[in-house]
């Protein structure tokens, strides 16, 4: 990590010196294609990024967890792209305008450590993706993509490795390039094989090292 702690602090007086907001499961913060009303700070809660095929399916891009920004490619370039940013749970976010957000970082202060911490966070979650995608099966697709969201999402339980974000079947087959139906036959595979435990989205990662075994 790059930043010290008081750059952290003072990124994070800048948000909730904005507007405090709330959202519920399900509602939508941005919708592709119109100009977002701010620059989004997370406080609590989970954001999904993503967009819609044109057979009408969800491509999960990201989630967005407590402390990250958003959307981080507009606020510093003003390129808007269609994506959806919505709450996965209640959600709490602060937003500031981009003037606001760019005068900061521009600012003699040396404010920059902390955006630069994200962004090499956000190019190797990417880089891992498509390194996943181009040499495995779907199979070392999925196991990898578990692990991945167990490093970001994860909490130790005494059964396991509770992923906190939902994952549905299509984000999961979204996200390594699969369909829906062999996305669902790979985890039912790895339940039988008593290496995860799947509950209404959320995935329990019984045994993480046989997992790693698979790749």
């Amino acid at each position: 990590m790059l930043a010290t702690k008081q750059q952290v602090e003072s990124l994070i007086k800048l948000f909730k010196s904005g507007t405090k907001l709330t959202y519920k499961k399900g509602e939508q913060i941005i919708r592709p294609g119109e100009q977002p009303s701010g620059v989004f700070y997370i406080d609590e809660g989970l954001v999904k990024a993503y967009d819609i095929s044109k057979y009408g399916e969800e491509n999960l891009l990201i989630i967005r967890r407590s402390h990250d920004i958003f959307p981080l490619i507009w606020a510093i370039t003003g390129e808007e792209r269609d994506i959806n940013y919505e709450a996965l749970e209640p959600t709490t976010v602060w937003r500031i305008s981009r003037k606001v957000y760019q005068d900061y970082l521009y600012s003699p202060d040396n404010n920059l450590a902390p955006i630069l911490d994200m962004v090499v966070e956000n190019y190797r979650i990417h880089s891992e993706r498509l390194l996943n995608l181009e040499y495995r099966s779907v199979r070392e697709r999925v196991i990898s993509f578990l692990i991945t969201m167990a490093k970001h999402f994860g909490e130790e339980t005494p059964e396991g490795i509770q992923i906190t974000a939902p994952l549905r079947h299509q984000d999961i087959a979204s996200s390594i390039n699969s369909s829906r139906e062999t996305a669902s036959r790979e985890m039912a595979y790895l339940e039988r094989k008593g290496l995860i435990r799947n509950n209404q989205s959320k995935v329990l990662l019984l045994d993480i090292e046989k997992l790693k075994s698979h790749l």
